[in-house]
């Protein structure tokens, strides 16, 4: 993937490992310590809204009909306070420059650059890339700026060749001057300030609220005022966002925003969102201290839950104010470059993974959901994304074709439309040859103040029995149609399913499900002429369920998820609790890596055979026979290390794993092949890293069994998409 032009002053890519310095000047004692931040907690109101919006959307395209009523916009909106204060900020951009006791100042920035590519509905993130960059900054009275690239180093952890926008591995000095510009006008082209000259005409503005915000390690205080911004006209560019202004002067604290969608150039743009916070020196003067940037695009004309993202994030540090600077830093390019060999030779004082350990992985921080929140409180109804409205649809690949002895061949595909708002509608149909039926679904996705509801209806979904996924379905297809091995245990569901989720892809979320499970026996690709193994028969009736998940932290790069149930199908009431966790150690080494993961769950004996947990097989005991423990309960531990031997291409992978499954009382379909595995059962293994580990080749032995068992698969954090 490339993106745009790239700095052309050496390869400012690839240039390798460098050595540790300090990073000069430490903390600025005028750096604020507290502002509101994170998630605004979810009011009844916004969630209220949200889902109103849901059903409203949802009637309508059912042949139904709604009506807004309401003010245009919300109260204070332009009122004489607010347009004053933003006058005094105006007049003070241009005072600044002309301020006799401010004449120069230089300062160091050091930040990570991001690349990675994310699915919206998971927390899962496949990171393509990483830079991490230092940089000398510059600025003279009474508008020069300069800033010199010292050092820059990269990783590739997947091949990929984007080259930044020179502007992504830079900071920003002047708030942006009075237009905005982003990726060398290629992503978004001079958008008003919205204190800029003339800025009045362009904008609305609303004062909200006065805050008090610490700095000088807590014991000094600044009271700001925030300030939503909004274009009057969302048909044209601009700005949507938050200012802070420091109540004294008016000087610009802090700007959370991003732009109307007629603001982006680059068609492929789904969204950028930006944060950048100013330090106070000298009691007076307001400057740049961190700055965090958001873009996101997407495929114009397909919606294949995939996105790219850049993000970065720079500190900028040890300020050094009126100190002589010669007219020739500033003549030629306001940015260069040192040679390659100085910038491999920078010592920084982080290793190029250590912000990613320190904010929990790549889920957006709490900096960025913060801009997210507020950009929603100011837009109201507004659609954002700079996407195309109407486009093509796949949740995977799977969904143009597969094959398998529930669906014969399965043909279909789907659209996306982006409704009024924050609400988008995903609709997928398609036609099984086999059963001579037709399938379909349709998804509703909201938005509220930290929390998205989304609103699922569904005819003959296949759904796979046993917890733990043996297989994609593409693969499933490539192996059923190729050696009669079907992986998959299927049945089928009918209804509908209303969940709130956190807005991060899911660290918490509560489900209410409505659906009638029915077997898939009366297949055609199952019976005595078929080499398939035959279908598992279920407990078929009417559900009603609720699902409680959470996402959790955990020590040394650990991750958690707990899932809870409880519902009832037919006459049988069940309660079940599902943990699993993992943890990579040592990501960042070229010598080895290693993978450690464990789950277990738990349901009561009446719970229908469809929820129960089965083991046994690929991505579970290899070796063993194929789903052939069955329990109410169970756990499974594994544990992978990879060398590198030709790397990135080529690592050798050994593998253990050990599970148990207990069936205690309870009532299984007379046709189910699978007992309880009697205490431990265990496999051992080597195998193939091939690419980037994106696939594995895996050779697998039981312990205390007697089978062997060969394994070619994606590796996991690609199977979403297959």
């Amino acid at each position: 993937m490339q993106e745009g032009s790239v700095f052309r002053d050496g390869a400012l890519l690839h240039v390798g490992p460098s050595r540790n310095r300090p990073f000069r000047g430490g903390v600025p004692s005028g750096v604020i310590h507290s502002v509101r931040t994170g998630f605004r907690p979810p009011t009844r109101a916004s969630v209220s809204r949200s889902v109103l919006r849901l059903l409203c959307t949802t009637s309508l395209l059912i042949g139904g009909s709604s009506q807004a009523s309401g003010q245009g916009s919300s109260g204070g909106w332009n009122a004489a306070s607010v347009l004053e204060l933003l006058n005094r900020a105006r007049d003070l951009r241009q005072s600044v420059s002309v301020d006799p006791d401010f004449t120069s100042y230089r300062a160091d920035g050091q930040g990570y650059v991001y690349f990675f590519v994310d699915r919206p509905d998971s927390v899962e993130q496949v990171l393509m890339k990483v830079d991490q960059v230092a940089l000398d900054v510059y600025w003279r009275a009474p508008n020069s700026t300069r800033q010199h690239i010292a050092g820059l180093r990269d990783e590739e952890v997947l091949p990929t060749s984007i080259r930044y926008h020179l502007d992504h591995l830079t900071v920003v000095q002047d708030d942006f001057g009075d237009f905005i510009r982003l990726g060398d006008g290629d992503e978004v082209e001079a958008v008003l300030h919205p204190v800029g000259p003339d800025a009045a005409d362009v904008y609305d503005y609303q004062l909200v609220d006065s805050l008090s915000l610490s700095y000088a390690a807590g014991t000094q205080e600044v009271r700001v005022y925030e300030v939503r911004v909004r274009p009057k006209d969302f048909g044209a560019a601009g700005f949507v966002g938050t200012l802070y202004l420091d109540r004294d002067r008016a000087a610009i604290v802090r700007m959370n925003f991003s732009f109307t969608p007629a603001s982006y150039v680059d068609p492929y743009l789904d969204y950028i969102r930006i944060s950048m916070d100013n330090s106070l020196w000298m009691g007076t003067y307001w400057l740049p201290y961190q700055q965090e940037i958001e873009i996101r695009r997407e495929t114009p004309l397909l919606d294949f839950m995939a996105g790219s993202v850049i993000r970065s994030r720079f500190d900028i540090r040890g300020y050094e104010f009126n100190t002589t600077l010669s007219d020739a830093l500033f003549a030629g390019r306001t940015v260069t470059s040192a040679s390659v060999a100085e910038r491999e030779r920078f010592p920084f004082e982080r290793g190029l993974f250590d912000d990613l350990e320190e904010q929990g992985g790549l889920a957006p921080s709490p900096t960025m959901a913060q801009v997210r929140s507020q950009i929603r409180e100011v837009v109201d109804d507004q659609v954002m994304s700079g996407l195309a409205p109407v486009r093509f649809h796949l949740g995977a690949m799977s969904d143009i074709a597969r094959y398998n002895r529930a669906e014969g061949l399965f043909l279909g595909g789907g659209s996306t439309f982006r409704l009024k708002g924050d609400v988008v509608a995903r609709a997928l149909a398609g036609y099984s040859i086999g059963r001579r039926r037709a399938s379909g679904g349709v998804t509703l996705t909201g938005e509220a103040d930290g929390v998205v509801p989304v609103l699922d209806a569904y005819w003959d979904d296949m759904g796979d029995i046993g917890g733990h996924p043996g297989t994609t379905r593409l693969e499933n297809t490539i192996s059923s149609a190729s050696g009669s091995r079907d992986f998959l245990d299927p049945f089928f569901r009918r209804g509908a399913r209303i969940t709130f989720g956190s807005p991060d892809g899911g660290r918490f979320s509560a489900s209410l499900r409505w659906e009638e499970h029915l077997s898939a026996r009366d297949v055609v690709s199952d019976g005595p002429e078929t080499e398939f193994r035959p279908v598992r028969s279920i407990h078929e009736g009417s559900l009603a369920a609720i699902d409680l998940s959470t996402h959790l932290g955990l020590p040394y790069g650990g991750h958690a998820g707990i899932t809870t149930t409880g519902g009832r199908l037919g006459d049988r009431n069940f309660a079940s609790l599902l943990v699993s966790t993992e943890w990579t150690i040592d990501p960042d080494s070229d010598a080895w890596s290693a993978f450690v993961s464990a789950a277990g769950g738990i349901t009561n004996t009446e719970a229908p055979a469809q929820t129960l947990y089965l083991l046994g097989g690929r991505h579970t005991l290899p070796g063993h026979g194929y789903r052939s423990f069955v329990g109410n309960a169970y756990w499974l531990v594994r544990a992978e290390a990879t060398l590198p031997v030709w790397p990135p291409y080529l690592g050798i992978r050994g593998f253990l794993a050990a599970g148990a499954t207990h069936l205690g009382g309870v009532d299984l379909p007379a046709d189910w092949i699978a007992r309880d595995s009697y205490g431990v059962k265990g496999s051992a293994g080597l195998g193939l890293s091939i690419g980037w580990d994106a696939m594995r080749f895996d050779v697998g032995r039981a312990v205390w069994g007697t089978g062997w068992e060969v394994v070619f698969s994606a590796a996991p954090r690609f199977r979403a998409w297959l």
